[in-house]
């Protein structure tokens, strides 16, 4: 046990130690519990996909060293600075929009890092302390500096450099994501060089479809100049679209991403949709307005998903930058999204009018409203030929998230309707870590099954490997 203060005349009060459990996460009871480790040692060690997230492709266009500590593991990660912001700690203490003392924002990270008990970020880096730099004591105030100059040490050499950890990780396939302007330089280089890391870009176009996107005109004018479309024309901006998604497609996308406020979709004529794109393309579009033209892109994207094969991605029910202030402080992603209701029955309905019952084409439905997993998402993915469910996502990307998923979505939809498990995350490092967290919760909930004599154990197997590996190849069309 860890010595307190009153004992400080017997000697120094040493840190604690950093285990990692091998049972962590498996189901209490024994029996199921071993029926768990079981399924996880089936394959805890197949290979990663990763075919949404967020990680710069620049890492694996350049395979430089990453900076420091607080660069790679703190200031990327919203999940930690939105916890340290909740209890008073400033943004720019953290190096977040302002120069800061790496070492020194560590520190302060160090000191608060009590806060994320009980949380995912905790097991997430953890993990990359124990397993990516063998760090074998808690991160605490105490061990600030030696976790720093540990880490430190490790990312100045070359097996901590973007290559060697993505082939040390495993991973087989990661997908970026990239805006509808971006040139994708990096892609073309990583595509050109002689590594063999299967690194390919994600169509996101929200900045040229969402009529309240900050400097939304400004947008669709450099969307012209890029295309060389007519985008001042409802049939121009569609083929800019066409245009913009090939180019994707060419620099290995397998998929687009939409990340609207709700999943609102419509179904207008040719000449309403004219209409309607006449008024907002000013950039001073009515909340009706933006939010009708936001559905109708849904619908225009569905209708060209089916013609080039992208796999869509619908991200919906956040509430983003909540925080006024903090946006206008330091912008986007700065952890202050907020979950929000959102009816997917209603607002798929024209969409899957126009193109849901076509088997050819794959939707990948989430949510932050977990009211919707059974009453609603499971029976339309249950139903509907294009629909596939995708994993819990962002504030359910967590052990009670994941197994509520499976417990409301599971008796509907069944696992063959779901698309495995993906990390959406931005911090490289933490990619193993969630993805072992996913096979470690998948492989209890199996478990269950088998021990309540519901699914056969030869079964539950093939499912392991399906959730683990099968669906998200068959899904993302890899």
């Amino acid at each position: 046990m860890r010595r307190t203060g009153a004992d400080h005349k017997r000697g120094p009060i040493l840190p604690q130690r950093l285990q990692l459990h091998p049972d962590r996460l498996f189901p209490a009871e024994s029996r199921t519990r071993d029926i768990a480790r079981a399924l996880y040692e089936s394959v805890c060690d197949l290979p990663i996909i990763s075919p949404h997230g967020h990680t710069d492709p620049a890492w694996f266009a350049e395979n430089a060293a990453f900076g420091n500590p607080a660069e790679l593991l703190l200031q990327l990660d919203h999940y930690l600075f939105r916890m340290l912001y909740s209890q008073g700690v400033k943004l720019e203490e953290l190096g977040i929009g302002a120069d800061a003392d790496p070492r020194e924002a560590w520190r302060i990270f160090a000191r608060h890092y009590h806060l994320f008990r009980g949380t995912p970020s905790r097991i997430w880096l953890d993990w990359v302390f124990a397993e990516a730099f063998g760090i074998d004591v808690r991160l605490e105030g105490e061990t600030a500096d030696h976790y720093y100059d540990v880490i430190d040490a490790a990312l100045q050499t070359d097996a901590f450099r973007p290559h060697a950890l993505f082939d040390r990780f495993g991973i087989e396939f990661l997908a970026t994501t990239e805006g509808a302007l971006d040139p994708l330089d990096h892609h073309r280089t990583i595509r050109e060089s002689d590594w063999q890391g299967r690194v390919v870009t994600t169509y996101r176009p929200d900045a040229v479809i969402d009529p309240e996107f900050e400097g939304f005109a400004e947008n669709l004018a450099k969307f012209g100049e890029l295309t060389g479309e007519d985008v001042m024309d409802w049939n121009g901006y569609l083929a800019a679209h066409r245009n913009r998604r090939a180019f994707f497609k060419a620099h290995g996308a397998t998929a687009t991403d939409h990340g609207h406020a709700s999943p609102a979709t419509a179904n207008l004529s040719p000449a309403g949709a004219q209409a309607l794109f006449d008024r907002v393309k000013t950039g001073h579009a009515s909340a009706q307005d933006a939010e009708l033209f936001r559905g109708q892109m849904l619908t225009e994207m569905a209708r060209m998903s089916l013609d080039d094969g992208l796999v869509m991605q619908i991200h919906p029910g956040s509430y983003r930058n909540h925080n006024a202030a903090l946006f206008e402080a330091f912008g986007r992603d700065k952890g202050a999204d907020i979950p929000t209701s959102v009816d997917f029955v209603n607002g798929l309905k024209p969409l899957l009018d126009a193109v849901g019952n076509e088997p050819d084409l794959t939707i990948i439905l989430f949510t932050l409203d977990e009211d919707t997993y059974a009453r609603e998402l499971a029976p339309l993915a249950g139903h509907y030929p294009c629909l596939r469910l995708g994993p819990a996502w962002w504030f359910h990307d967590t052990p009670e998230g994941m197994r509520r998923f499976r417990r409301r979505t599971t008796e509907t939809a069944g696992f063959y309707n779901t698309v495995g498990f993906n990390d959406d995350t931005r911090a490289f490092l933490s990619i193993p870590a969630r993805h072992d967290l996913a096979r470690r919760i998948d492989c209890g909930f199996l478990a269950e099954l088998v021990a309540e004599h519901r699914l056969e154990e030869d079964e539950a197997f093939e499912v392991a490997h399906a959730l683990t590996y099968g669906l998200v190849r068959d899904a993302y069309r890899l």
